[in-house]
Protein backbone atom coordinates (compact mmCIF):
# COMPACT_ATOMS: atom_id res chain seq x y z
CA UNK A 1 0.00 0.00 0.00
CA UNK A 2 3.00 2.29 0.07
CA UNK A 3 6.31 2.51 -1.29
CA UNK A 4 8.80 3.42 1.75
CA UNK A 5 7.75 2.61 5.46
CA UNK A 6 7.96 4.14 8.60
CA UNK A 7 7.26 2.76 12.39
CA UNK A 8 3.86 2.75 12.97
CA UNK A 9 3.24 2.90 17.08
CA UNK A 10 0.58 0.38 17.44
CA UNK A 11 0.98 -2.70 15.04
CA UNK A 12 -0.23 -5.39 17.02
CA UNK A 13 2.47 -8.38 17.13
CA UNK A 14 -0.24 -10.90 16.69
CA UNK A 15 -3.77 -11.62 16.54
CA UNK A 16 -5.88 -10.12 19.35
CA UNK A 17 -9.57 -11.31 18.65
CA UNK A 18 -11.46 -12.52 15.87
CA UNK A 19 -14.83 -12.31 15.52
CA UNK A 20 -16.46 -15.92 16.82
CA UNK A 21 -17.94 -18.11 14.10
CA UNK A 22 -20.98 -18.27 16.38
CA UNK A 23 -22.37 -19.23 19.81
CA UNK A 24 -21.15 -22.51 21.75
CA UNK A 25 -24.15 -24.30 22.94
CA UNK A 26 -24.28 -27.68 25.51
CA UNK A 27 -27.18 -30.35 25.29
CA UNK A 28 -27.94 -32.10 28.66
CA UNK A 29 -26.93 -35.88 28.52
CA UNK A 30 -28.93 -39.15 29.03
CA UNK A 31 -27.36 -39.14 32.38
CA UNK A 32 -28.97 -36.13 33.65
CA UNK A 33 -32.53 -37.32 32.57
CA UNK A 34 -34.73 -40.36 34.30
CA UNK A 35 -36.71 -42.38 31.74
CA UNK A 36 -40.15 -41.24 33.62
CA UNK A 37 -39.28 -37.45 33.26
CA UNK A 38 -38.85 -38.23 29.53
CA UNK A 39 -42.17 -37.60 27.45
CA UNK A 40 -42.83 -37.59 23.38
CA UNK A 41 -43.00 -33.55 23.15
CA UNK A 42 -42.70 -31.94 19.68
CA UNK A 43 -40.26 -28.99 19.96
CA UNK A 44 -40.50 -26.53 17.41
CA UNK A 45 -37.35 -23.93 16.70
CA UNK A 46 -38.04 -20.02 17.59
CA UNK A 47 -38.06 -18.20 14.87
CA UNK A 48 -34.63 -16.59 13.60
CA UNK A 49 -34.32 -13.03 13.71
CA UNK A 50 -34.41 -11.38 10.63
CA UNK A 51 -31.47 -9.28 9.44
CA UNK A 52 -31.52 -5.63 9.91
CA UNK A 53 -29.73 -3.36 7.77
CA UNK A 54 -29.17 -0.04 6.42
CA UNK A 55 -30.72 1.37 2.55
CA UNK A 56 -27.20 1.23 0.07
CA UNK A 57 -25.34 4.33 0.04
CA UNK A 58 -22.61 5.61 -0.61
CA UNK A 59 -20.16 6.61 2.06
CA UNK A 60 -18.34 9.64 2.72
CA UNK A 61 -16.20 9.73 5.81
CA UNK A 62 -15.22 7.40 8.20
CA UNK A 63 -14.58 8.31 12.01
CA UNK A 64 -12.99 6.38 14.37
CA UNK A 65 -12.61 8.74 17.56
CA UNK A 66 -10.29 6.36 19.61
CA UNK A 67 -7.25 6.84 16.66
CA UNK A 68 -8.33 10.34 16.13
CA UNK A 69 -9.43 9.20 12.55
CA UNK A 70 -12.00 12.05 10.66
CA UNK A 71 -11.27 11.01 6.84
CA UNK A 72 -13.06 11.28 3.49
CA UNK A 73 -13.99 8.37 1.41
CA UNK A 74 -13.87 7.79 -2.25
CA UNK A 75 -15.16 4.64 -4.19
CA UNK A 76 -12.48 1.80 -5.65
CA UNK A 77 -13.07 -1.28 -7.52
CA UNK A 78 -10.28 -3.82 -8.76
CA UNK A 79 -6.79 -3.04 -9.64
CA UNK A 80 -5.03 -4.52 -12.75
CA UNK A 81 -4.45 -7.62 -10.35
CA UNK A 82 -7.63 -8.18 -9.37
CA UNK A 83 -7.43 -7.20 -5.86
CA UNK A 84 -8.84 -4.10 -3.98
CA UNK A 85 -7.22 -1.35 -5.29
CA UNK A 86 -5.86 1.62 -2.98
CA UNK A 87 -6.21 5.46 -2.67
CA UNK A 88 -3.51 6.82 -4.63
CA UNK A 89 0.04 7.52 -2.79
CA UNK A 90 -0.52 11.43 -3.48
CA UNK A 91 -3.95 11.19 -0.72
CA UNK A 92 -2.27 9.44 2.21
CA UNK A 93 -5.20 11.00 4.02
CA UNK A 94 -8.33 9.45 2.35
CA UNK A 95 -9.65 6.44 2.96
CA UNK A 96 -11.29 3.66 -0.10
CA UNK A 97 -14.62 2.06 0.04
CA UNK A 98 -14.80 -1.30 -2.08
CA UNK A 99 -18.02 -0.27 -4.11
CA UNK A 100 -18.35 -3.54 -5.98
CA UNK A 101 -19.12 -4.65 -2.10
CA UNK A 102 -22.27 -3.52 0.46
CA UNK A 103 -22.07 -0.15 1.18
CA UNK A 104 -21.35 0.37 5.03
CA UNK A 105 -25.16 -0.30 7.09
CA UNK A 106 -26.03 -2.70 4.07
CA UNK A 107 -26.35 -6.30 5.53
CA UNK A 108 -23.25 -7.85 3.83
CA UNK A 109 -19.43 -7.13 4.54
CA UNK A 110 -18.80 -3.72 3.93
CA UNK A 111 -15.00 -3.38 3.26
CA UNK A 112 -12.55 -0.30 3.51
CA UNK A 113 -9.22 0.32 2.83
CA UNK A 114 -6.15 2.68 3.94
CA UNK A 115 -2.87 3.17 3.85
CA UNK A 116 -0.78 3.46 7.12
CA UNK A 117 1.61 5.96 5.69
CA UNK A 118 3.50 7.37 3.01
CA UNK A 119 7.58 8.45 1.94
CA UNK A 120 5.73 12.11 1.27
CA UNK A 121 3.55 12.24 4.63
CA UNK A 122 4.75 9.77 7.09
CA UNK A 123 1.98 8.58 8.82
CA UNK A 124 -1.57 8.15 6.97
CA UNK A 125 -5.14 7.87 7.59
CA UNK A 126 -4.75 4.55 9.50
CA UNK A 127 -1.72 4.73 11.29
CA UNK A 128 -2.79 3.67 14.17
CA UNK A 129 -5.62 1.04 13.39
CA UNK A 130 -4.09 -1.29 15.19
CA UNK A 131 -4.60 0.10 18.64
CA UNK A 132 -7.96 -0.24 18.42
CA UNK A 133 -9.94 -2.18 20.65
CA UNK A 134 -13.20 -4.07 21.12
CA UNK A 135 -16.32 -2.37 22.38
CA UNK A 136 -13.95 0.99 20.01
CA UNK A 137 -17.37 2.47 17.75
CA UNK A 138 -16.58 3.65 14.40
CA UNK A 139 -18.97 6.00 12.00
CA UNK A 140 -19.61 6.34 8.58
CA UNK A 141 -21.46 9.36 7.63
CA UNK A 142 -23.36 8.62 3.95
CA UNK A 143 -24.30 10.51 1.19
CA UNK A 144 -28.04 10.07 2.27
CA UNK A 145 -27.35 11.86 5.32
CA UNK A 146 -27.91 9.24 7.71
CA UNK A 147 -24.31 8.03 9.65
CA UNK A 148 -23.84 3.78 10.09
CA UNK A 149 -22.33 3.23 13.70
CA UNK A 150 -20.05 0.17 14.08
CA UNK A 151 -18.68 -1.11 17.08
CA UNK A 152 -14.83 -3.22 16.92
CA UNK A 153 -15.27 -6.90 17.29
CA UNK A 154 -11.60 -7.51 17.21
CA UNK A 155 -8.67 -6.83 15.60
CA UNK A 156 -6.02 -8.79 13.70
CA UNK A 157 -2.68 -9.20 11.88
CA UNK A 158 -2.52 -11.66 8.96
CA UNK A 159 0.31 -12.10 6.88
CA UNK A 160 -0.25 -11.11 3.28
CA UNK A 161 0.01 -14.42 1.64
CA UNK A 162 -2.02 -16.29 4.39
CA UNK A 163 -5.20 -13.46 4.43
CA UNK A 164 -8.29 -15.73 5.52
CA UNK A 165 -10.08 -14.13 2.52
CA UNK A 166 -13.72 -15.98 3.28
CA UNK A 167 -13.63 -14.63 7.01
CA UNK A 168 -12.24 -11.19 6.04
CA UNK A 169 -14.85 -10.60 2.44
CA UNK A 170 -17.04 -13.18 2.98
CA UNK A 171 -20.43 -12.51 2.64
CA UNK A 172 -22.32 -12.31 6.39
CA UNK A 173 -26.29 -12.15 7.29
CA UNK A 174 -25.33 -9.28 9.27
CA UNK A 175 -24.38 -5.43 8.47
CA UNK A 176 -20.79 -5.82 9.10
CA UNK A 177 -17.31 -3.76 8.38
CA UNK A 178 -13.72 -4.93 7.63
CA UNK A 179 -11.31 -1.27 7.62
CA UNK A 180 -7.81 -2.97 6.37
CA UNK A 181 -4.68 -1.38 6.48
CA UNK A 182 -0.62 -2.49 6.38
CA UNK A 183 1.06 -3.67 9.11
CA UNK A 184 4.20 -5.64 10.39
CA UNK A 185 8.00 -5.78 8.72
CA UNK A 186 8.32 -3.98 5.69
CA UNK A 187 9.85 -5.94 2.13
CA UNK A 188 11.98 -3.60 0.60
CA UNK A 189 12.18 -5.60 -2.42
CA UNK A 190 8.56 -5.98 -3.07
CA UNK A 191 8.70 -2.02 -1.66
CA UNK A 192 5.30 -3.57 0.77
CA UNK A 193 4.73 -4.26 4.04
CA UNK A 194 4.49 -7.69 4.63
CA UNK A 195 1.34 -8.03 6.89
CA UNK A 196 -2.54 -6.62 6.63
CA UNK A 197 -3.79 -5.45 9.59
CA UNK A 198 -7.87 -6.09 9.86
CA UNK A 199 -10.51 -4.47 11.93
CA UNK A 200 -13.90 -6.25 12.17
CA UNK A 201 -16.79 -4.52 13.58
CA UNK A 202 -20.69 -4.33 13.48
CA UNK A 203 -23.12 -2.18 12.59
CA UNK A 204 -24.78 -1.10 16.18
CA UNK A 205 -28.56 -2.12 17.28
Amino acid sequence: MLDEPTTPESTPGEAIASPAAGAGHSAAGASDRRDDDLKATAIRPLPLPTSVGMPRSQPTRIKIPRIGVDAPTVPLGLDRNQQIAVPPLNQPKTAGWYKLGPSPGEVGTSVVVGHVDSRASGRAVFYRLGALKPGDTIEVPRKDGTKARFIVDGVARYPKKKLPLEQVYGHTDKAQLRVITCGGGYDKKAKTYKDNIVVYATLAP
